[in-house]
């Protein structure tokens, strides 16, 4: 998430791969929500709002997710950080920035994303500001207004850049899907409902009991 707090000022215009604009952007309607911008834009952007952006296009993210989105979030990520807990592997939730670098500009990409959980393995790709390349996996919990988001812009973005297993939530119907990553494209592996235990592809011996997940 944007705040004044982490913003770097400075008195000339940013010019990146993206557009050329005034850098004291503090209300997202002084975008030109049609233009192409990039990560170096985004770092210079002072409004509170919630957004991403991918491949050049800014995506809004909810305001605050509702509490149901929280509760299954913050369960999730408390049964994956013990799990992981003394491993290798580096565990976020959002808001934490995850950058896919682009064939022109690797330092100043197109996309910037904060999934909801995600989990690196490779330390070579974090930075101080987050993630630069596709975690090993990501979860998304669905909301009403992000749902095509998710299971159509950022599954394509996820699968082309090679996150290697995705789980997409579905907190209103107690739904779970799990996809793999297989010759370069998602396979699903199955869908999951409340009743049933599931273990990621890429954790075997992670036990989940989803009725302890969706249920309050």
């Amino acid at each position: 998430m944007k705040t004044s707090e982490n913003k770097n000022i400075v008195s000339e215009p940013v010019v990146s791969y993206g557009v050329s604009q005034p850098t004291d952007i503090t209300d997202i309607s002084m975008l030109d929500m049609s233009k192409v911008y990039t990560y170096a834009n985004y770092l210079t952007w002072r409004f509170k709002e919630r957004i991403e952006i991918i491949k050049g296009k800014i995506f809004k993210m909810s305001p605050a997710p509702a509490r149901k989105h929280q509760d299954i979030s913050a369960k999730l990520f408390v049964k994956i950080g013990s799990y992981l807990e003394n491993k290798s592997c580096k565990y976020y939730s959002a808001p934490f920035d995850v950058r896919f670098p682009n064939g022109n500009n690797d330092n100043d990409p197109f996309t910037v994303v904060q999934p909801d959980i995600c989990i690196v393995c490779d330390h070579s790709k974090l930075d101080d500001k987050g993630c630069n390349g596709a975690p090993d996996f990501i979860v998304e919990i669905l909301s009403p207004s992000t749902a095509a988001k998710d299971i159509q812009d950022k599954f394509e973005l996820y699968e082309e850049n090679g996150v290697k297993e995705y789980w997409i939530v579905d907190p209103e119907n107690k739904i779970l899907d799990i996809f793999t990553l297989k010759s370069g494209k998602y396979v699903l592996v199955s869908k999951y409902n409340e009743e049933q235990n599931v273990s990621p592809v890429l954790f075997p011996d992670l036990i989940i009991e989803l009725g302890k997940i969706f249920n309050q």
